[in-house]
Formats: C-alpha cells, sequence, structure tokens
C-alpha cells in the first residue's frame, strides 16, 4: 500500500532537482501536516534543494483508545510501551517506511542524503525502520519516542547503516513517553556502537524552538 504524503519541494527547483531529502513520520493520531511549521522553521539553504516528504499512516483502531480508529505506524495495547508490542503492525510499517525512502532514490536522491525523522510513534519507527534500511542513511531524528523491538535490534540491523549519525531529543517532562524509555534507547544504541547526539529539553510530550534550532544545526553537518 503507497502511504498519502504532503511534500514541500524547493520553490526554485523542480522536484526531482532536490538535493537532499527528510521523511518526516508523525506521532499517534497526528498527520504530516502537523510538521510543516518545523520544515518552515528550518533554514537549510546552505544544503541546496530540500525536499521534505510528510506521510499520512493508515487509520487502525488504537487498543489503548479503545479502538478508536486513528492514523497510527502501529497498535499500542497499553501504556507500557515494551512489554506487550504490535510486532506485525511494527514490520508492516517497516516496509511503508522503506518504500517511502525506496521513492526518493527513484527520485534521484541518493540514500546518503536522505534523513529520516520522526516524533513519538514516528520516533519508533525511525529508529526500527532506520536501522534496518539496506543502505547508508543521512542520518536519524529520533524526538521524543523510544526504541522498539529492542531485543531484535542488534540481530536485526543491517551493517550498511552501523555509522549513521542519530539525533535524538526528549522533553525532562514528557509523561506520555517519559524520558527514561528515551535514556533507554539512546543507552541501547550507544551499546551497540551508534554515535548518538543526545538533546534534552524542559518541555512535555512536544517539540521546542531550541530544540529546532539545535536540529538545523545537526542537519547542516550531516549533509556539509
Amino acid at each position: 500500500m503507497t502511504l498519502q504524503t504532503i511534500e514541500l519541494c524547493p520553490a526554485v527547483q523542480a522536484p526531482a532537482k532536490a538535493s537532499a531529502s527528510m521523511i518526516v513520520l508523525h506521532g499517534l493520531g497526528a498527520d504530516g501536516a502537523d510538521f510543516i511549521p518545523m520544515c518552515d522553521a528550518l533554514d537549510l539553504s546552505a544544503v541546496g534543494p530540500v525536499r521534505f516528504v510528510l506521510p499520512r499512516a493508515t487509520e487502525r483502531p488504537i487498543t489503548l483508545n479503545n479502538g478508536y480508529r486513528m492514523r497510527a505506524w502501529y497498535d499500542l495495547y497499553g501504556m507500557e510501551l515494551q512489554r506487550r508490542e504490535d510486532e506485525a503492525g511494527l514490520r508492516d510499517s517497516i516496509r511503508e517506511v522503506h518504500a517511502l525512502i525506496d521513492i526518493e532514490r527513484e527520485r534521484g536522491v541518493p540514500a546518503h542524503r536522505i534523513v529520516l525523522a520522526g516524533f513519538s510513534q514516528g520516533c519508533a519507527m525511525t529508529l526500527l525502520a532506520g536501522l534496518r534500511y539496506p543502505e547508508r542513511l543521512g542520518g536519524l531524528v529520533a524526538m521524543s519516542g523510544y526504541l522498539p523491538l529492542a531485543a531484535s535490534t542488534a540481530a536485526e540491523r543491517h551493517d550498511a547503516n552501523a555509522l549513521v549519525p542519530i539525533f535524538m531529543a526528549h522533553g525532562r517532562q514528557d509523561a506520555m513517553v517519559t524520558m527514561a524509555r528515551g535514556i533507554h534507547a539512546r543507552d541501547t544504541l550507544t551499546a551497540l556502537g551508534y554515535k548518538v547526539a543526545w538533546h534534552e529539553y524542559p518541555m512535555e510530550h512536544s517539540m521546542c524552538m531550541e530544540e529546532v534550532t539545535e536540529l538545523n544545526h545537526w542537519l547542516l553537518k550531516v549533509w556539509g
């Protein structure tokens, strides 16, 4: 199934002329359009034309919300995010995210110029799909989320992304995905040899301008 996407293309260049792409995965019950303000706030002019791809996850019933249907990358059974996971849904979404990356490559953007980013559930999918992608990506941006299927990461990660740079950010007052979950993800990845740039902020389950500014600097370094 091909996901619906919202695209912010370089204003001057034709879409096929993008020199880099950033795919941003939204959180539970959200929408790709929620990240338009963040993309607009990034100043990546020094990199050249950047295309932002903001996909919309399919709607599915969420057990945690009494079966209410909403956009989500996988089902949630409770707030204990790693005790019982929707492995089938997670693996289906890996294929969807990999397909999005493949499309950007077909449009002329090499894998090492593609950054995969996500918030909350989107963060989980960024780490899950990004570390398993068979070509070296430009970087992974993991915001206010955690590492799903953590026990299988070492066995299933792809060598192509062994050195992929990772930007991680989390709010100290996050009550939805506690910072402890983010720290656990960071420490797991660090123990596996990944280079993680960790940032924490005095915020809840959200983003802040300081985070966007530091992400901007990181992207310029990754794509520089």
